[in-house]
């Protein structure tokens, strides 16, 4: 990255691949940062910016990346991939920390467990400017994702026929309401809905605070 592409982004100010920290603030902050931008597309943390793009700068350089290295390292399962960038603006350091698209997702904040465990497994993903805590679908959408487990051979039965009718009418569908309209559990709604996504039958989105919803893919 060059210092010209730097002040751009501080320019453009925080979205889905940027995000501005006026300094380290904890491993756990930092490792769900990370854990978002890896889960999702990928991104970079520029520290030393606050969020109102006011360049503050940092103490010291060789800190923060060791800080950085540590948390990338023990504070996320797997471990995630980054590079550190530096930077002096206005007489001030800047360190930039690029994260990329993982092909081990998801990351989770590290929890000691051998297995990840869709139901207390703490996985962040980006939404806008903002890192949010992934739903059990996404969970599990990002993991068929990641082992490249796309369903090649899928049968389109009644509940996925009421899916698409349903979309026929409105332009997104929940677990809950697929739960509610076929009157079958919202656990049931969600492997149904997931499957799809999996068939590339659905996309899911996820809003800021977390819910996810699913539009048509075809």
């Amino acid at each position: 990255m060059k210092k010209s592409e730097l002040l751009a982004l501080i320019e453009e100010g925080e979205n889905l691949y940027t995000e501005f920290k006026r300094q380290f603030s904890s491993h756990e902050k930092i490792a769900k940062e990370l854990i978002a931008f890896t889960n999702t597309k990928g991104g970079k943390i520029i520290i030393g910016v606050d969020d109102d793009r006011s360049i503050y700068g940092v103490a010291s350089e060789k800190s923060e990346a060791e800080l950085i290295k540590e948390t990338a390292e023990k504070f996320c399962e797997p471990p995630i991939d980054f590079s550190i960038s530096y930077f002096s603006v206005d007489h001030k350091e800047i360190v930039v920390v690029e994260v990329p698209e993982s092909l081990q997702k998801p990351h989770r904040l590290q929890d000691y467990k051998s297995e990840l465990e869709t139901s207390s497994a703490e996985v962040y993903v980006r939404v806008n400017d903002k890192s949010v805590l992934a739903s059990k679908e996404m969970i599990r959408v990002l993991r068929a994702t990641s082992g490249n487990t796309k369903l090649t051979k899928y049968a389109v039965g009644n509940f996925e026929k009421a899916v698409f009718s349903f979309l026929e009418k409105e332009e997104t569908i929940s677990v809950k309401q697929l739960s509610e309209m076929l009157n079958i559990s919202e656990r049931r709604a969600s492997r149904t809905l997931v499957k799809m996504v999996r068939a590339q039958l659905l996309f899911i989105h996820t809003k800021e605070n977390g819910e996810d919803y699913f539009t048509s893919a075809v």
